[in-house]
C-alpha cells in the first residue's frame, strides 16, 4: 500500500475554505442566476447571459465538490486547486474585459478583485502542497 505524505494544514484549511466559497457562488449562479449577476454587478442578463452563468456557475460547483473529494489525497488536492488556481487566473483577465466596458465596468472590477486574489492564494497552496 501506498504511503501518502502529511497534507499541510494551514494549505488544506485555505483551500477548503476557499472550496466552501467556490460551492456556495456556483450554486447561487447555477440556481439563481439572474439575482448572482446582479449582485456582482453585471447588470439584467438576457437568455443567453443567464445560460453562460449557469454554465459558469455548474464549473464553480463542482470545483469546489472536487476539491472537497480530494481533500484526504495530497496529489489529488493538489491537482484540483491548480485547476482551480488556473481559472481563477483566466477568469481574472476575462474579467478585465468587462472592466473596459461602460455597462460592465462595476462587474469587471468586482470580479478582478474576486478573481485574481483567488488565484494567488490557489497558486500559493499548490506550492505548499507540493
Amino acid at each position: 500500500m501506498a504511503r501518502r505524505s502529511r497534507i499541510d494544514p494551514l494549505a488544506r484549511q485555505a483551500v477548503l475554505g476557499m472550496a466552501a466559497c467556490r460551492v456556495a457562488i456556483g450554486a447561487g449562479a447555477f440556481l439563481a442566476t439572474g439575482p448572482a449577476l446582479r449582485v456582482l454587478g453585471l447588470g439584467e442578463p438576457n437568455a443567453s447571459g443567464r445560460a453562460l452563468g449557469k454554465l459558469v456557475g455548474g464549473r464553480d460547483l463542482g470545483l469546489g465538490l472536487l476539491t472537497f473529494a480530494a481533500r484526504d489525497d495530497r496529489q489529488a488536492l493538489r491537482t484540483a486547486v491548480l485547476v482551480a488556481a488556473v481559472l481563477d487566473a483566466a477568469d481574472a483577465g476575462a474579467f478585465s474585459f468587462a472592466a473596459v466596458e461602460p455597462e460592465t465596468r462595476r462587474g469587471g472590477a468586482l470580479g478582478i478583485a474576486a478573481a485574481a486574489p483567488a488565484a494567488l492564494a490557489g497558486f500559493w497552496a499548490w506550492r505548499r502542497l507540493g
